[in-house]
């Protein structure tokens, strides 16, 4: 628990500070809620930058240190703090109470959504294999590993586990994530200000992705929320600094180092498609405009360039190959209603009606949902809110070309990131119709009983709370995996490769941690068994080869085995004779370890 919050701490006071201080730099003279994400994007690019250097980390570590102490240094006395801490408290607060959600109802810490997706598994192999210099395979595939460096970088400075590392950086995404959005509610009262910057940063589909440690998703969500929320402010308060876009860039930069180059199209797309609405409404772009965006694209090309030589190699990871992944650790396609908001199921994987509320339920809150983007839209398009409205667009384009070329798994993903865009786009007109919405020097007299009024209070309350426990509803139903983590049992993998492995686990591991689907997808490739001792009994199962057993006792569990490897946590048994040819463990392959195999 102390280090996956002290973690969080970490993360999020970093990022604020060092954004907010490179915002400071480019001529913000308030306090500007991107800071976080433009701070964790910073630390991405940098954390990767240095990771490889002698050290395996330790350098991160103490450059990042250096840059929160200079951001801290350069902010004191700008009276900055004032505004962040009045408003940003509860947000935060209540931000990270959702996002442990997962440990309290499983009463542990430990690998957010095993049984959800075991993918986590292989982004510990990688911050394991970066933190003691070693290469591996998403590192050779030219995978992003931003966020990894950064957990690296944790466990370098403040000895924090990896498992503890990777929660942290999830908990702290979670937090910046409504922070970011309370730049498009500002003017409203601390209650409906608060609930609607974390029914925004923490929407359904969003907490579901936390919810099975999907933290990329998660902070692609940040990125392209602030990225949104950052043009919109320089839209509305105009800056003669030539500097003014420089945070933007940095945003794409930071989608870069997490996502590659799938995460910048999201990005560059509603800078794109913003830029071309302002064109046709100004007819002609100002000089200091132009001059800003292009020595905005011109560091985001001199940030990225060490990186393209990677991003060209990732573009034939199994992602991205139509026949590749498929469905992934789905049952099938998710209804693009999701990204509305109102979905209540604790597994958003699953159809209307499969789970305990009725399918009817459903159907009203996706059609309700519907009816307040459609209004949203046309509210927005009224108030002239063209950054939003582009990054609708955006991520709407997105979706369909995914839907209609790629998978269900890639279809998902795009929901996913659809999803508090969705929400901002209900949210951000239908508050101003609430009159006691709005602090005092903003309200509208005399239209607190105005028919209009009164339906837009409705809908906005109505909307808030559905959303709201729907997005707890799917945190509070995420399982939590094993509280450590060994790279020991995926160095095994060669050695059993060539038979059938049985895996005897502890009750607890395989119970109450989730840990089936774990160490599935750790031998993934060959056949397997996983059991308790009690489950096996003191009869080996017919055709097993090899067997792994949990601790570091050397007596072996059957009689015929000789001691192949120790590696702690796990012991590697051979049988000494002729095995059965035919096996009755499963074939544990890719696909089917992400979909979650059967004990």
């Amino acid at each position: 628990m102390i280090g996956t919050y002290a973690a969080a701490l970490a993360v999020c006071v970093a990022s604020l500070a060092i954004g907010q201080a490179v915002i400071a730099l480019c001529g913000r003279r308030r306090w500007s809620w991107a800071s976080g994400p433009v701070g964790l994007a910073i630390l991405c690019a940098v954390c990767w930058g240095t990771v490889r250097f002698p050290g395996d980390g330790s350098i991160s570590a103490i450059v990042a240190l250096l840059m929160l102490a200079a951001s801290l240094a350069y902010l004191q006395g700008r009276g900055l703090w004032r505004e962040a801490l009045g408003a940003g408290w509860p947000v935060a607060v209540l931000a990270a109470l959702g996002a442990s959600l997962p440990f309290i109802v499983e009463g542990h810490f430990g690998i957010l959504g095993t049984s959800f997706n075991p993918d986590m598994s292989q982004h510990l192999l990688a911050a394991d294999q970066l933190a003691h210099g070693h290469s591996g395979q998403l590192i050779r595939q030219g995978y992003p590993l931003g966020p990894h460096s950064i957990v690296v970088a944790l466990n370098k400075g403040l000895d924090i586990g990896l498992v503890e590392g990777f929660s942290g950086l999830s908990v702290g995404v979670a937090v910046l994530a409504p922070l970011a959005a309370l730049a498009a509610f500002r003017d409203l009262r601390a209650l409906p200000r608060t609930a609607a910057a974390l029914v925004v940063g923490l929407a359904y589909v969003v907490a579901s992705y936390f919810a099975q440690g999907a933290f990329k998703e998660t902070m692609l969500v940040l990125f392209l929320l602030a990225f949104v929320l950052f043009l919109r402010e320089a839209a509305r308060e105009p800056s003669e600094s030539q500097l003014r876009f420089v945070p933007a860039a940095l945003l794409g930069v930071g989608a870069v180092y997490t996502y590659s180059f799938p995460g910048l199209l999201w990005l560059l797309g509603t800078a794109v498609v913003w830029g071309l609405a302002e064109l046709l409404r100004r007819k002609r772009p100002q000089p200091s405009f132009t001059k800003a965006a292009l020595i905005a694209v011109g560091v985001l090309v001199v940030l990225v360039a060490p990186e393209i030589g990677r991003m060209i190699d990732f573009h034939k990871f199994e992602t991205f190959n139509p026949n590749g992944p498929g469905l992934g650790n789905l049952f099938g396609q998710l209804s693009p209603f999701e990204a509305l908001g109102i979905w209540p199921s604790g597994d958003f994987r699953l159809a209307p009606g499969d789970g305990a509320v009725p399918a009817a339920a459903y159907y009203l809150g996706a059609a309700f949902g519907t009816v307040l983007l459609l209004y949203g839209i046309w509210a927005c398009w009224r108030r002239r809110e063209n950054v939003v409205l582009s990054g609708l667009f955006v991520v709407a384009v997105a979706y369909l070309a995914a839907r209609v070329g790629g998978t269900a798994y890639t279809a998902a993903k795009a929901i996913e990131i659809a999803a508090p865009l969705c929400a901002l786009t209900i949210l951000l007109p239908l508050t101003r119709e609430v009159p006691w919405f709005l602090s005092s020097d903003k309200a509208k007299k005399g239209t607190t009983e105005s028919r209009r009024s009164q339906l837009a209070t409705a809908a906005c309350v109505a909307f808030l709370a559905a959303a709201g426990l729907c997005s707890a509803l799917a945190l509070a139903n995420a399982p939590v995996g094993p509280p450590s983590f060994s790279s020991a049992l995926a160095a095994m993998r060669p050695l059993v490769a060539n038979g059938s492995t049985l895996i005897i686990g502890s009750p607890e591991l395989l119970g109450e941690d989730h840990g089936t689907n774990f160490l599935a997808w750790e031998l993934r490739g060959g056949r397997v068994c996983i059991a308790t001792r009690e489950e096996v009994g003191g009869k080996l199962p017919q055709g097993v080869r090899y067997v792994i057993v949990q601790g570091s006792k050397r007596k072996p569990p059957f009689k015929g085995l000789r001691l192949r490897k120790s590696v702690p946590p796990y012991v590697l048994w051979e049988v000494k004779g002729p095995v059965a040819k035919k096996s009755v463990c499963p074939l544990i392959a890719v696909r089917q370890a992400r979909q979650g195999p059967a004990r």
